[in-house]
């Protein structure tokens, strides 16, 4: 192979990376020339490669950053603004969580999604599955605009 990456692994890279994640791996794809279905699952794969090392490592990280002062103002001030909506959390939990990382617009992915279940103090477990549950919906949704409804209809273009 003459490329430097395949075509696959620039999808999935592309959907790991925080703000394109899978809205612009999925474009990527098409533009590509992959089927609606591999774009979907590399889109997917490549969006939740980063969300479980973004969920064990933000506590570790972050109470080491606290021992400075100007991140231990950035996270108490994150802190407090993330207490404001935790009503709002409670009552719509990790189905919250779930419709908030299926939005398929920026700031609103899985690296979001894991940041938020971090600052909420949600369960791991429960928020890895909220956010996979996102990004399956997110693929879906961004799916269908890029490729339009005829791949699900007729079937995939090649």
């Amino acid at each position: 192979m003459n490329q430097l990456f395949s075509k696959e692994l620039l999808v999935i890279t592309a959907a790991s990376l925080p703000y394109l994640e899978l809205r612009g791996a999925i474009p990527l794809a098409w533009r590509l020339g992959l089927s609606p279905w591999e774009a979907y699952i590399l889109s997917v794969f490549g969006n939740m490669v980063p969300v479980v090392p973004i969920m064990l490592l933000i506590d570790p990280l972050s109470r080491w950053l606290r021992r400075f002062r100007i991140f231990d103002r950035f996270f108490e001030g994150l802190f407090i603004r993330c207490r404001r909506h935790q009503e709002e959390i409670k009552k719509y939990g990790y189905w919250g969580l779930a419709v908030f990382v299926a939005i398929p617009l920026p700031m609103t992915g899985a690296w979001s999604g894991a940041v938020i279940a971090f600052l909420m103090g949600l369960r791991k477990r429960h928020a890895l599955i909220a956010i996979f549950a996102g990004v399956l919906v997110a693929g879906l949704i961004v799916l269908t605009a890029t490729y339009g409804l005829s791949w699900l209809l007729v079937g995939a273009r090649g």
